[in-house]
């Protein structure tokens, strides 16, 4: 049979027989696997993709096989702006699109073999699924985590719409590449900044990889300081800054505000008013992206004072746009002396740096000729002046509390998730605007709130969402009688995807998102697999979501993830990332139809360790396939007739057997599959190299071979006589007694020189192994006449005889 005929025969089967159909209960203990669900677009599935969804794949398998009750379910991403940008170049409406979509990704993956439970299949953009992704939404507006604010946002005019920061690449758009402008717009947010430092601890007790739980403390951005008040000379108001080093605070020289601080306008002196207008008419243009990334440091003077709290000093206050207002207070202390930001600043416009810090050595008048940060005693600070950091800044916090100047912080730049998109291809807020009751959600019974028809898909030029121009879907009357209007805006594409590990745990539960029962028996997810780009975005939301639902007693577990995996990505055979572009996308259905979905499924694995980036090699999976085809003759021969005999194992092949059942074994527990394939290869040699046909060899190599060819080794199971799929039969046991070599070569050293090898036992006594030596024709004539003054063995390792 062709390899697309064996692939169709088995596909059928799974799906008759239910063959991967998790129980809903069970006596098995759990596993749940799962893949970041993929975004349905038109352009189809590339064997990047593929990649995506083999590590989840071959650990279901392989944990069915070892007695586990497996949830690997799939699903669909499905809102979000490609199909609505579709819709509006082809008036075509988005759930057309999506749904021929995700019918064209669903045929890939069932070609290809993967064992989902199809029957738990969801989609974002089912009202059955948004339904509760809207009911979880009042949840977080029931606590007070999701409120309106008017925030300067990234606003995309050719878009229309709003991006978030991860979405915005050197100033345009990721999708398009369209230019994108700040401007201010009333948003809704979540307040995740409530949950900063749970989101913190959570890290510690999640395994997770190092890189990705650091750069989600990173984004959180924990600072341990004070909060200092400055009055402001000449005025009634205090500027407040956060600064994590109070024991510098006798160095500040100036003071710096976010262009857009509310103080600013007050604070101007008249001759400098025009200047700062305009610096400030300048900073709005640009977007907050590129005011971090700037090297070059701008700002002018706003001819405004503050008062040092400590010595009473004036301190001049500039404008820079490397503040944000968002970001602290708006405001910062410039410590020019101890601070490479502030040295730049001030050396580039002629502002004084003083010194409060000395290393080793210094001494308090030595000229600084860049910033000194790191550690020193404190100098020119009065009374903190010969103390560590750690001391003065334990001293300065007792004063600013005693003399009621500031108090001691913990602050975090995590910043509340902006929530709103002006977009119709998305979940509609459960919300109503009413004239005197203000913010309410609607019922629960009213639920789901359901996008309703539009005549256009395009926002208007000013931002207004599509679905405002449905008069009749907006105007709303509650059972009172009162009139409101429904919230235009809808939620970004990772508000679905935020929950929906949860709701591949109970699919069809129309009464609530999830039973108890199953999140409880469920979860966590003990693998997760994606790529490390989604790392503060979606794994962060997806976390915070989760710790709120515990908070309201949805959930049992404060964390939705045990264990996260990223995979590497395919690059083209170019060494490039895949893209249409560049002319190096390898389509999946082309090359499953070339060489077979088993073969692509091998190869994949076999290119390289998990996590690294791998180039495609069309040369490369051509021997691949010649190894499925290798063990497929070890089974039948050219005609189909079967070739696999009941003749005894040889002692040496059983030996291997065993070492290739546990190294595979071990390699899908660490996922090391590229390596779990090489054993198996060296296996089928030595199969090859004895003339072995043993259906006690063959038996156990389809089922270590079938989380990788699960097709292939179905077809050979059954060959054999092997009773129902091989998919779900018991997992291959090793006998710890058969891993040892009976005898290993073993090199002889004399006086450190090499002399000869020995053929002995891995664990065989010192006395043993010098009478060996002692009888090697080879070695012997180098002990003639001499005595052993000393043996050096380690055994199965090495043999040194000192001989004198």
């Amino acid at each position: 049979m062709k390899s697309a005929d064996i692939e169709k025969k088995w596909q059928k089967r799974w799906a008759e027989g239910q063959a991967f159909k998790a129980e809903a209960k069970s006596q098995k203990p759990k596993y749940y696997a799962l893949d970041m669900f993929p975004y349905p677009s038109g352009s189809g599935l590339h064997v990047g993709h593929m990649a995506s969804y083999m590590p989840s794949d071959i650990v279901s398998r392989y944990k069915r096989a070892r007695g586990f009750n497996v949830l690997h379910p799939m699903g669909w991403d499905a809102f979000g702006l490609p199909a609505e940008q579709y819709a509006i170049q082809t008036g075509i409406h988005p759930a057309v699109t999506t749904d021929k979509a995700i019918g064209s990704f669903r045929s890939t993956l069932q070609s290809f073999g993967f064992s989902f439970d199809w029957s738990r299949e969801i989609s974002t953009c089912d009202p059955k699924y948004y339904k509760w992704t809207q009911f979880i939404f009042t949840k977080l507006f029931e606590k007070g985590l999701a409120y309106q604010k008017e925030v300067p946002v990234n606003w995309c005019p050719a878009l229309r719409t709003v991006l978030a920061n991860e979405e915005v690449v050197d100033g345009k758009s990721e999708r398009g590449g369209h230019p994108v402008v700040r401007m201010p717009m009333k948003q809704w947010m979540l307040k995740i900044t409530d949950y900063a430092e749970r989101l913190l601890e959570g890290l510690d007790k999640i395994d997770w990889p190092d890189r990705t739980k650091e750069g989600q403390r990173n984004w959180i951005g924990k600072s341990v300081g004070a909060l200092v008040r400055f009055k402001l000379d000449g005025h009634g108001d205090e500027l407040e800054i956060f600064t994590t080093r109070p024991d510098t605070l006798f160095g500040v020289t100036f003071m710096v505000m976010a262009p857009e601080h509310p103080l600013v306008a007050k604070l101007t002196s008249p001759d400098r008013k025009s200047a700062v207008e305009a610096y400030q008419k300048a900073t709005a243009g640009k977007l907050e992206v590129d005011r971090k990334a700037a090297t070059d440091k701008t700002g002018v003077a706003t001819g405004g004072h503050a008062v040092h709290p400590l010595t009473g000093e004036k301190i001049p206050v500039w404008i820079a746009d490397y503040v944000m207002m968002d970001y602290g207070t708006g405001a910062i202390m410039a410590v020019p002396g101890h601070d490479e930001r502030d040295f730049e600043f001030a050396r580039k416009f002629h502002l004084p740096v003083k010194r409060v810090l000395i290393a080793e050595g210094e001494n308090a008048g030595t000229p600084l000729e860049s910033a000194m940060t790191g550690e020193g005693r404190l100098v020119n600070s009065e009374f903190l002046d010969g103390l560590s950091k750690t001391e003065a800044v334990a001293r300065m916090n007792r004063h600013l509390e005693k003399e009621k100047l500031g108090r001691p912080e913990v602050q975090y730049k995590l910043r509340d998730w902006l929530f709103s998109r002006q977009r119709y291809w998305g979940e509609p807020f459960p919300v109503v605007h009413f004239p005197k009751k203000g913010l309410r959600t609607v019922p629960v019974e009213e639920l789901p709130v359901l996008l309703p028809e539009v005549a256009e898909y395009e926002p208007s030029e000013k931002g207004e969402a599509p679905l405002a121009r449905n008069a009749d879907w907006v105007r709303y009357v509650d059972k009172d009688g009162e009139e409101g209007r429904r919230e235009t805006d809808t939620m970004p594409g990772s508000a679905g995807s935020s929950w929906y590990f949860l709701r591949y745990t109970d699919p069809h539960n129309d009464r609530e998102p999830f039973s108890q029962e199953a999140q409880k028996y469920w979860m966590p997810v003990d693998l997760y697999v994606g790529g490390p780009e989604h790392t503060v975005g979606h794994l962060l939301y997806a976390r915070f979501w989760h710790k709120v639902l515990f908070d309201v007693g949805l959930t049992s577990t404060d964390e939705p993830i045990q264990k996260l995996a990223h995979q590497g990505m395919i690059l083209g055979a170019d060494g490039e990332k895949m893209s249409k572009s560049r002319g190096n996308v390898v389509p999946a259905d082309s090359i499953r139809d070339e060489v077979g979905a088993d073969a692509v499924r091998t190869f994949i694995c076999f290119l390289g360790p998990l996590d690294k980036d791998k180039p495609w090699s069309p040369t490369g999976i051509e021997g691949v396939r010649r190894f499925l085809d290798r063990i497929t003759r070890l089974v039948v021969n050219d005609e189909g007739v079967l070739a696999a005999d009941d003749t005894a194992v040889p002692e040496d092949v059983r030996r291997l057997l065993h070492k290739t059942i546990k190294k595979v074994t071990d390699d899908i527990e660490n996922m090391s599959f590229n390596t779990a394939i090489s054993a198996m290869m060296i296996y089928v040699n030595e199969l090859y190299r004895t003339e072995t046909r043993s259906k006690e060899a063959l038996r156990p190599l389809a089922q270590l071979l079938m989380p990788f060819a699960p097709h292939l080794a179905e077809e050979l199971w059954e060959k054999m006589g092997g009773q129902g799929f091989v998919s779900l039969a018991p997992w291959p046991q090793y006998d710890n007694s058969l891993l040892a070599d009976e005898k290993v070569t073993l090199g002889v050293q004399v006086n450190g020189k090499m002399r000869g090898t020995i053929q002995i036992a891995p664990d065989a006594p010192e006395e043993t192994a010098v009478a060996a030596a002692q009888a090697e024709t080879a070695i012997a004539p180098h002990l003639a006449g001499l005595s052993i003054a000393k043996v050096i063995y380690k055994a199965g390792r090495i043999l040194n005889l000192i001989v004198k």
